[in-house]
C-alpha cells in the first residue's frame, strides 16, 4: 500500500512563540518545541537563552488519523545532559475539522470567524481561540497554557492544506 493513500491532508502548524517559559538553566532556557501525532514527530529549531522565544516556524504534519490528539512539548536543549521538559499540552483537531466541513466555505467573506472556542478546564487555552476563513484557508489561532510546569504559554496557528487529488473529509 502506498504511504500517501491514507493521508487525508497536511496540517501546517506554525509555532509562533513562547511566553514566560520556565527557566531550566541558571538564568534562562534554550527552548524548542516537539510536535507528536501518532508515529509522527516534528521539531522546531532551538532558540538560545530566551524564555520568550519567537520561533515563527511552520511544521508540516501528514495527518493519517484526524482523531488522534496532537501533543506539543517544549524542551530545554542541553549539550551535556538530557533535554529538560518545560511543559506540554495536548489538543485535538475536532473543532478545526468541524469548521472545515462547513458547507460552501468559499462563499464566506475573507476573515469570517467560523467558530469560537472558549478557554475551559479541559482545553488549556489562555484565551478564546477563533477558527477563521482567510485567504481560502481555514486557520485556527491557539494560545495554550503549558501543563506540568510552573509557567509558560505557547502560541501556534493551524492551517489545513488539501493534497492535490485528495477528497478531504467530505466522505469520511
Amino acid at each position: 500500500m502506498h504511504v500517501m493513500d491514507n493521508i487525508s491532508g497536511l496540517l501546517k502548524i506554525k509555532i509562533i512563540r513562547g511566553v514566560d517559559l520556565a527557566v531550566r538553566d541558571i538564568t534562562d532556557s534554550d527552548p524548542y518545541v516537539v510536535i507528536k501525532m501518532g508515529d509522527h514527530k516534528l521539531k522546531t529549531r532551538v532558540v538560545n537563552n530566551d524564555t520568550n522565544p519567537v520561533w515563527d516556524q511552520e511544521l508540516t504534519l501528514a495527518v493519517e488519523d484526524p482523531n488522534l490528539p496532537i501533543k506539543l512539548t517544549v524542551y530545554d536543549s542541553d549539550l551535556f545532559s538530557m533535554d529538560d521538559p518545560m511543559g506540554d499540552v495536548e489538543f485535538d483537531l475536532t473543532s478545526f475539522l468541524e469548521a472545515m466541513k462547513m458547507p460552501r466555505l468559499e462563499r464566506h467573506p475573507n476573515g469570517t470567524v467560523l467558530k469560537r472556542i472558549q478557554p475551559s478546564r479541559t482545553n488549556c487555552l489562555v484565551e478564546e481561540s477563533c477558527i477563521i476563513w482567510k485567504d481560502k484557508n481555514v486557520l485556527q489561532d491557539l494560545f495554550f497554557r503549558l501543563q506540568h510546569v510552573e509557567t509558560g504559554e505557547v502560541e501556534i496557528q493551524l492551517r489545513w492544506e488539501h493534497l492535490p487529488g485528495s477528497k478531504g473529509f467530505e466522505d469520511s
